[in-house]
């Protein structure tokens, strides 16, 4: 059975290797950041894992801007000072498209066991004109991990979201730049036979 999460609501993991996995009506781009102490990032941009970019230790490489998601991770593969995974979205330019996320449906996020089943759901709701979203995040408490629903949204986008989290603004202004010029990047042909 599929737990539905609301937003500051947390659940006990039951496993360190899953996937979680995210729905959206609109194409949105996933990504990642290690947090330590502090609540602040474990580094700068290397602790930030966005599509074709280098991967982090425990987490996979997020894809490009898409409906639908799966990104795998392995809690026991995170540096050992890891508190916490954040889990984001941010909106790829798109001509034409809404420019935030309060013009379209509620993305889902999902919490996906290593058999495949969905775990947990949480309905990213309340946003309005954030263009970057903090949707879940994977904490360590007294040794275990937990998935807490979390929905913070930034008006200022992805360079908002990475300061908050210590990242300089020079930093998170080139992370910014780096997830818009991949999601504005043509789609590679798809293979001849």
């Amino acid at each position: 059975m599929t737990a539905e999460l609301v937003r500051g609501q947390n659940q006990a993991l039951a496993w360190t290797q899953l996937e979680i996995g995210v729905e959206a009506d609109r194409a949105l781009t996933l990504g990642a950041v290690l947090v330590g102490a502090g609540d602040t990032a474990l580094g700068g941009a290397e602790t930030v894992a966005l599509p074709g970019g280098p991967g982090l230790p425990g987490v996979g490489v997020p894809g490009p801007p898409a409906t639908s998601h799966r990104l795998a991770v392995d809690l026991d593969a995170l540096p050992a000072d890891t508190t916490r995974l954040d889990l984001f979205l941010t909106l790829p330019v798109d001509a034409g498209a809404p420019a935030r996320f309060g013009a379209f449906p509620a993305p889902r996020a999902l919490l996906v066991g290593p058999d495949g089943a969905e775990a947990a759901r949480y309905e990213v709701t309340g946003l309005a004109d954030e263009t970057a979203v903090v949707a879940v995040e994977l904490y360590r408490r007294r040794g275990a991990w937990k998935i807490r629903a979390v929905g913070q949204g930034y008006q200022g986008g992805l360079p908002a979201l990475l300061a908050d989290r210590g990242i300089d603004r020079e930093s998170a202004h080139r992370l910014a730049a780096t997830a818009r010029s991949l999601s504005a990047a043509p789609a590679p042909a798809p293979p001849r036979e």
